[in-house]
């Protein structure tokens, strides 16, 4: 659905993308990360339309952004950090404005603007000026204008920024569901959020792709190995040497001792699945299970360790 292919782009003598290439595939929801000064705002801008690339290629669809920006640029809903909002306009003026912007067909046009502000939850305050809406209510307004014309593509910039926890939850459950007929590009300071809610995870630092990966796998690629936490009524000696025979399990650690429960952590290569074969194990000896686990690093402790300042 998305294809970027050896994007460069320079600022004058700086260089803020070194050959970066990463795709989107279609109902995929990819969280887009990078700290500060990384060049994620510089890429977003460049598959959006709105900034050229020094050289390198982004097709959305199979259109080129950039010989053929008006296909492309019809399959893109683009939410910035800061919606474009015009303030003095209702809500319903202002979608009316953006579809036809976006020449909506006039005999589809109200159809399709009554659909999606019932989908974002929005038609209670059609008529309300954007002036006095709440930023929960301006996000969703956001959104809306991203969707107008049914785009195949979003591409969201910080949704979540400003909401109180109960909006950044339906925000979540909103763009979940719109997963189901969008390929969605997600970008948030919020990692957790990211981790709750994105199929992939694409990490940019120092204007290259430092990680890419699904996000349950991200952890054990980095690491080469796979944690789980389990606690187990069983005496240590035995239940060690029956773990570290099973394939792929590199080391048994006892991690506390109280009132003959075990809390033990076994580590084992991320390339095998050892779960199975963990819990048979301790099953078929008679142990009784009360937690079993993985214990992976969160998205916050990854983006940390691989884009901090060297020191």
């Amino acid at each position: 659905m998305i294809e970027i292919s050896n994007l460069v782009k320079f600022y004058g003598d700086k260089k803020a993308l070194s050959g970066i290439s990463f795709t989107v595939n279609k109902g995929e929801i990819l969280g887009f990360l990078g700290p500060n000064g990384a060049g994620k705002s510089t890429t977003m801008n460049i598959i959006t339309g709105f900034l050229s690339a020094t050289s390198g290629r982004v097709t959305i669809n199979g259109y080129d952004i950039l010989e053929d920006p008006e296909n492309a640029k019809r399959n893109i809903g683009y939410l910035p950090e800061l919606p474009p909002l015009f303030l003095d306009m209702t809500v319903l003026e202002y979608l009316t404005y953006v579809a036809e912007l976006k020449c909506v067909p006039k005999d589809i046009r109200k159809k399709q603007i009554s659909d999606i502000m019932k989908m974002v939850h929005i038609g209670n305050v059609s008529g309300r000026l954007i002036h006095n809406l709440s930023k929960g209510y301006r996000q969703r307004v956001g959104i809306a204008q991203a969707l107008i014309g049914n785009p195949e593509v979003l591409v969201l910039d910080e949704p979540t920024v400003g909401l109180d926890p109960n909006q950044v939850i339906e925000m979540r459950k909103l763009i979940t569901s719109l997963s189901k007929t969008h390929t969605i590009i997600f970008s948030s300071h919020i990692l957790s959020e990211v981790q709750a809610i994105c199929d992939r995870v694409v990490i940019i630092n120092n204007g290259r792709i430092v990680a890419d990966a699904p996000t349950m796998e991200m952890t054990a690629r980095l690491e080469g190995n796979s944690h789980y936490l389990v606690t187990v009524e069983a005496p240590f000696d035995a239940l060690q040497m029956q773990l570290r025979a099973i394939p792929g399990v590199k080391s048994v650690n006892m991690l506390s001792e109280r009132s003959g429960l075990l809390q033990i952590e076994v580590v084992a290569d991320s390339e095998m699945d050892v779960r199975k074969s963990i819990y048979y194990t301790i099953s078929r000896s008679g142990y009784p299970i009360l937690e079993f686990r993985s214990t992976a690093a969160t998205l916050e402790d990854i983006f940390t360790s691989i884009t901090a300042p060297k020191k």
